[in-house]
């Protein structure tokens, strides 16, 4: 398995389980949305994350939850952008940018970001792919049921969930492949929540099953945190905080990295970062 990630000489090592924080500068994302009411709020609570154990930082300028709504190419930047250049100024961690938009990935990488992570696997922007070609950094390919950014909250049925993910991130990587992309920068994400059904137990089958994603031969990523699908199984009031599925989150956690998991995307860092090393204590016993 691959040992490390590059981008423009810098080397992230995966020896360990690391874990990437959640910054979402948008006023509708479901967990924070509306947080951050300036660049300089954002980048505190970034530099709080590193602190507490974050290897890599997540800026998102666009929510694609459930009912999230469309954001401007310029909006996006007006969101982000300043964010990651105050950000690389502050620290040696990994920055990555959240988006399906080619323009706002090369904005945002010119800005002093490392990776790109984009849930719709290359297929949102027809230019995206040839983008991070150019580029040549990183770049995390999501399973998603849904073609474009905004994920529906279809009950999606699967006769076989992983069967499914695994033919679709094999597709996707033969299409980073040919449009110029090294394997090497390829992560692969088998999605969660709404993303795969509404249907709670697909995500619970696939953090099952993680290892058996080891088949495509990239660095596993997995996002659970805080996802409604917790909260579906910790049967939690609808109208609950999304901060209610701390416990279910680390549980979700704890297994991911147990299966296999190389980076997982977490809102809670510090809580998470010490049962990740826990678990990783013992599977190195």
């Amino acid at each position: 398995m691959q040992k490390y990630l590059i981008s423009r000489g810098r080397k992230l090592l995966l020896v360990k389980p690391l874990i990437m924080g959640v910054l979402n500068v948008t006023p509708d994302s479901f967990s924070d949305g509306g947080r951050f009411k300036s660049p300089g709020d954002a980048i505190k609570a970034a530099m709080k994350m590193v602190k507490e154990g974050a290897d890599i930082i997540d800026v998102g300028g666009e929510s694609t939850g459930p009912n999230s709504n469309d954001v401007s190419l310029e909006e996006e930047l007006r969101r982000v952008i300043p964010v990651i250049k105050g950000l690389r100024k502050k620290t040696k961690a990994w920055i990555s940018i959240d988006t399906w938009k080619a323009e706002v990935a090369r904005a945002a990488i010119e800005a002093g970001a490392d990776m790109v992570n984009d849930v719709t696997a290359l297929r949102g922007d027809t230019l995206m792919a040839k983008t991070v070609a150019e580029l040549k950094v990183p770049v995390v390919l999501m399973y998603s049921k849904d073609a474009g950014p905004r994920t529906s909250l279809e009950k999606k049925v699967y006769a076989n969930v992983v069967g499914t993910i695994i033919a679709f991130l094999k597709q996707r990587l033969d299409y980073a492949k040919k449009s110029g992309i090294a394997l090497d920068k390829c992560v692969i994400d088998p999605g969660m929540g709404a993303f795969l059904s509404s249907d709670a137990k697909y995500s619970l089958q696939v953090l099952k099953n993680l290892e058996k994603f080891k088949v495509l031969g990239r660095p596993l990523f997995v996002g659970a945190s805080r996802k409604s699908f917790i909260g579906k199984v910790l049967d939690l009031p609808g109208h609950s905080p999304a901060k209610d599925r701390l416990e279910g989150s680390l549980a979700c956690a704890a297994v991911a990295v147990m299966n296999g998991a190389n980076i997982i995307r977490v809102h809670d860092i510090k809580e998470t970062r010490r049962v990740v090393n826990m678990v990783f204590a013992v599977m190195k016993a």
